[in-house]
């Protein structure tokens, strides 16, 4: 069973930057899309940033050009560089596999104050 570690959030103004960290146990991993997820109060989670397991990224217009993610298969672990954040921003991210799902872990709170 993969448990999914997420770190890194935090409070930050505007126009800020946050680096999230996802680890993963087990092997899995390497083989595996992967996705960075947020929800905010009240609203569904959406996802804000994926990639394959050669390194192939997608975003949404939302935060493209602002957040990158990558990958390290060696050390089982995703990580979400955003920058020039905004308010609209805040939620609690969450890394997970990119088609299905492994168990959530808590996740990590972001956020963005005005």
């Amino acid at each position: 069973q993969v448990q999914l570690v997420e770190s890194g959030g935090g409070l930050v103004q505007a126009g800020g930057s946050l680096r999230l960290s996802c680890e993963a146990s087990g092997s899995i991993f390497s083989r595996n899309a992967m996705a960075w997820y947020r929800q905010a109060p009240g609203k569904q989670r959406e996802l804000v940033a994926s990639i394959t397991t050669t390194g192939i990224t997608n975003y949404p217009d939302s935060v493209k050009g602002r957040f990158t993610i990558s990958r390290d298969n060696a050390e089982n672990t995703v990580y979400l560089q955003m920058n020039s954040l905004k308010p609209e921003d805040t939620a609690r991210y969450s890394c997970n596999k990119l088609f299905g799902a492994f168990t959530w872990g808590v996740g990590t709170q972001v956020t963005v104050s005005s």
